[in-house]
Order: structure tokens, then sequence, then C-alpha cells
């Protein structure tokens, strides 16, 4: 038995976050954690939400909400979104708990020791009205190079010309639209990133399983252009974790916090020291997952996230992390496999947050339940490439494979043996080749999911999948009980009997991608018997003759061209 430490990108507080968000992260490493799981292995799967910064000060603003408030409300909003898409955490943390305040605080401490903080004096805007310094993206104006005239401090959306907030015409802050703006010195601590260079590109080159995707963005990081370069931590903000040496006061740095990109990551560390202490554990039961000098030397560290997380994971966090070790006293564990994905787009164009364009998770459970969307998207991963979600397909998808397929294949062999033997697995008779084949076919085809499951190629896991699935109903149609029947019974009741353990066996296979479905399916079988089919030929014998089972109602119902229709028209412009 193996130990595996999953962590998925954190979803950030401001608001609900659309499906191209939850396949970019938080999907494939359920996937991943069921399937461990149901391998036997111990797995600890960890996730928060990330809550500090400017734009959840900006979304408490907007809601007349006390920041604090603001967060644990969408926290609690997150996490019950979290459970309706099954999502299977051993823990949803937040970055703003004190745990995280604690560790972040002593990580900076330990970074300072090792001399990897530097105080970098720098001029920023500072808006008189709203009495604070605004981050680039909070400054709006004329772009100089095009005339839009909501163009952003750090870059114009309408041209993509790169910017600085002087460069602007007629400057407001975006907060509360005043240009009673000034240019103020403000001193802040800085990660000394580039010290680190030639550790952190023999770290990332000695990780020669990498997804090509990962590899490659954070070697573009290192090298291109000056490369890697030293990193803001600080920011002038309330809300966030004071700037603390430990538990002690870092001089200058008086009522600052640290960058969110400092604190959110050591939250997956911190995520896992909430857990223990829920539970009632000591600090050993945390430890032992990410210190090597506790314990975590046998635990492999998987991460999931989009690409647009990829440099803060490989370079920022393990900077934090190897640079906290300089003197072999804290040995902090290090990932192993990072896991990233391209971006989903949407019916032709992109997701969007601010302009509600999409499908998002609380409006997709909504409508159908979350097998369909996990089904779908898990299906259609963006791995090695973006991929597009659209109705038409979507549509095809759920009606093919789950319709068709797997809940065609139930509901035929269920109501079948319940019209001609009763609601109990039959006797039957001996089987022969034609199950032989059957029995080695899926062996051949389940080796290679386990293996495509280990290797976390998502779309091939589910393509696989689909093709045990379909070798049910190509037996089904080949043997044809029904036919059987009619001249011999025991050999249909022999036929059926199989039939009904491959729905068991189906349910245990298919738990990781439609955890609903699955159960819905053993409790169809009434059996609680989840052991993972080492030999398919035992399993497929494991509920005996005389062994009661109910006629499950619909597993999949079938989307309609009107239903697609609809849903296509409400979800093509603004969120209500």
């Amino acid at each position: 038995m193996a130990r595996i430490l999953i962590t998925s990108a954190l979803p950030y507080i401001n608001g609900i976050k659309h499906l191209g968000n939850l396949v970019g992260s938080q999907l494939p490493a359920d996937l991943f954690a069921r399937f461990m799981r149901a391998r036997g292995h111990e797995v600890m799967f960890l996730c928060a939400t990330d809550e500090h910064g400017t734009p959840a000060e900006l979304a408490a603003a907007k809601a007349q909400m006390p920041v604090a408030a603001y967060c644990a409300e969408m926290h609690e909003v997150q996490a019950e979104l979290a459970r309706g898409f099954r999502l299977s955490f051993d823990h949803f943390g937040r970055s703003s708990s004190p745990e995280n305040h604690k560790l972040t605080q002593h990580l900076a401490g330990r970074l300072k020791a090792a001399g990897l903080i530097s105080e970098v004096s720098e001029k920023q805007v500072y808006s008189n009205a709203d009495g604070r310094f605004l981050p680039d993206r909070y400054i709006e104006g004329t772009c100089p190079n095009c005339g839009y005239e909501r163009a952003r401090g750090d870059q114009c959306e309408n041209c993509t010309k790169q910017l600085d907030p002087t460069d602007l015409i007629n400057p407001r802050s975006a907060i509360s639209g005043s240009t009673d703006l000034e240019v103020r010195e403000t001193k802040h601590l800085f990660l000394r990133q580039k010290a680190m260079r030639d550790q952190l590109r023999a770290w990332i080159k000695s990780k020669t399983d990498w997804p090509v995707l990962t590899t490659s963005i954070a070697l573009k990081w290192l090298d291109d252009g000056d490369g890697l370069q030293d990193r803001g931590i600080t920011r002038d903000l309330d809300w966030g974790v004071a700037v603390r040496d430990g538990e002690n006061d870092w001089p200058g740095m008086e009522g600052k916090v640290f960058y969110v990109w400092f604190d959110a990551p050591i939250e997956y560390i911190s995520a896992t020291a909430e857990w223990a202490h829920k539970n009632g554990l000591g600090d050993a039961a945390w430890e032992r997952w990410w210190r090597d000098d506790k314990g975590a030397n046998d635990v492999r560290y998987v991460e999931f996230m989009g690409k647009d997380n990829v440099p803060f994971h490989t370079l920022s966090f393990p900077a934090t992390l190897m640079g906290a070790n300089f003197d072999g006293a804290e040995p902090w564990k290090l990932v192993d496999y990072i896991k990233s994905f391209n971006y989903l787009n949407y019916d032709g164009g992109q997701f969007s947050t601010s302009q509600g364009r999409g499908v998002f998770m609380d409006q997709a459970l909504s409508i159908l339940p979350a097998d369909y969307w996990r089904w779908w998207l898990l299906s259609h991963a963006p791995e090695s490439s973006d991929s597009e979600f659209t109705w038409e397909n979507f549509q095809a998808s759920v009606n093919k494979d789950l319709a068709d397929v797997l809940g065609n294949l139930v509901s035929r062999v269920t109501k079948f043996c319940r019209s001609k033997f009763g609601e109990v697995v039959p006797e039957g008779g001996a089987l022969g080749p034609r199950e032989e084949t059957l029995v080695a076919d899926l062996t051949a085809k389940l080796r290679n999911y386990e293996s495509l499951m280990e290797s976390m190629e998502v779309r091939k896991s589910a393509a696989e999948l689909r093709a045990i699935w379909v070798l049910g109903n190509e037996y089904l149609q080949e043997a044809a009980p029904w036919s059987t029947f009619k001249t011999d019974a025991a050999a249909a009741a022999a036929q059926v009997r199989l039939a009904l353990n491959l729905i068991r066996l189906y349910a245990v296979v298919s738990q990781p991608f439609i955890p609903d479905a699955a159960q819905a399916m053993m409790a169809a079988m009434g059996s609680d018997d989840w052991s993972w089919p080492e030999d398919v030929q035992a399993a497929l014998t494991l509920l005996p003759a005389g062994h009661a089972f109910a006629t499950p109602e619909v597993l999949f119902a079938k989307i309609t061209d009107e239903q697609r229709e609809d849903w296509q028209t409400r979800f093509a412009g603004v969120r209500t």
C-alpha cells in the first residue's frame, strides 16, 4: 500500500467557479484520488479556498459585507458545490486559517534566515480617496495606444499592449473611480528566486516523467528574456497574513500582508494541519505527509492545476520550501508530479466569469446530476491541447456513452431477469467459450485501464472505461439470453448470472468517474463489496445464485433536443 498526497489548485474565493475551472484541477484530482483509494492505497486529498488579496476585498465591498464574513460565506458555498460534484476531499480548508497564518509567517522567517529575502523600495500609485496603494490592475484609464477608455494599469484588454499605470491617460481608481492619485514610495519584501535558479533548474530537469506542458512552462519562465526574477511577496493591504518573522514583528513591514501567491500554496500544508486538528490529532499526523524527517519519504505527492498556475508551483512554491531547508533542519516534501491542463473553451468562445458566459458549477447541478458533467468533462479533459464544450457534443456524449452503452445494459439485464427468473441471481448451467473470451478481453482492457489511470491519462482512461462497458453490450448482443431462453432456459440463466455480476464489476471500476451511478448499480445488485476486480473471472462469480437484486430506475435519462436548445440559449450571455 502506497501513500499518495494529492492537491488541486485552490479556487479563488470571489465567486462560483465555471466548468472550465472545475476540469482544470479539482475534478481530475478527485478522479485520481478515488482510483487510488479503490486500489487500496492511503490517500490524503486536499484543497481549500484561496481567500486573500485585493479581489477578495473588492468582492466583499461589492456584496456590502466585511471581507472576513464574505470569505466565510463563500467558503461554505464552494464547499457545498464541491460536495455536489462528489469531490472527495479529505479536507477542504481555508487559506485564512490560523494554521496558514502561522506556517506562512514561519516559512518567511526561515527564508529570511537563509538570506533569501530582500527589502526593495518601489514606487506605486496611491489613491487618497481610497486610502490605499492600488495594484496595477485596479487602476483604469484611457489606453495611449488604442484609446480604449477602460484599460487597466497592467494591460489594455482591447489591444493587449502591456502598460504601466503612469502610461494611462486620465487614470482613476477602479475601486472608487477617484482621480485623486499620486505616486508614493513603499517598501516590500522580495523572494530572491534568482539566487535559486540553478537549484530549481536541476530539480525540474530531474523530473523526466512530467508532462511536456508542465516542464516547458517551467523552463520558459526560468530562461526566457532575463530569466527567473526575484518576486515581491508582500502587499499594502488590510486583509491577509500579517508580515512577521516567525512569531516576531518585521521592522518596517507594519500594516503589510504577504502576497496571496506566497501564502496560497503554503495552504496545501496548512490544510493538512487543519485536517489533523479538526480530527483531534497531533502535529505528527500531518507532518508525516509533509516532512521528510517525520516520515514523508515514502509519500508520492501529485499536484493538479491549470497551465496558468504552473509557474508558481514549479518555481515560487518549491523555492519557498527549498529555501526554508537551507540548513537541512526542515526537509519539506516537494512535489513529485504535476499534472497540468490546458483550457476548456465554451461553445465557440471562452468561459467568462466577468461576463457570466458559460455554465457555472451551481447552474450545472441545477439542471443535471453531477455524473453527467463529471463524465463529459473528464472524457474531454484539455490535456494535450485546449478543448471545447459544445451543447451538441455534450448531448451526444451523454446519450451515447451513459444512456445507450452503460444505462441500457443495466436496464436490459435486470428487467429481463426479473421477467423470467425473478429478482434473484438465477442458478443456470455452465459457461462456455464465449464467456471465456469475455473474461480474457475484460482482463486485458481492465489492466490497460489501470495503467492509464495510474499515469493520469484522463481522456484515454475514459475511453478505455467506455470500451469495457462496450464489451458487456457486445457479449449480450451475441449471447442474446432472451433468444436462448426459448430453447435453453438454463443456458440463458447462466448468461444472465454473469451479466448481473458484470454490473457489480462495472460499479467498482466506474466509481472514480461516475460515483452516484456506481452507487446506484451497487445498491441495485444488493452488494456493498467494492473490492477491485484483480481476478476478473472470480469477480464475475461474486454474486451467487439466489442473491437478491433490485431493478433500478433509469440510470441515465437522455438529453432531449428541446433541453439542449434551451440550455444553449440560457447560458450564452450574462449570468443573472
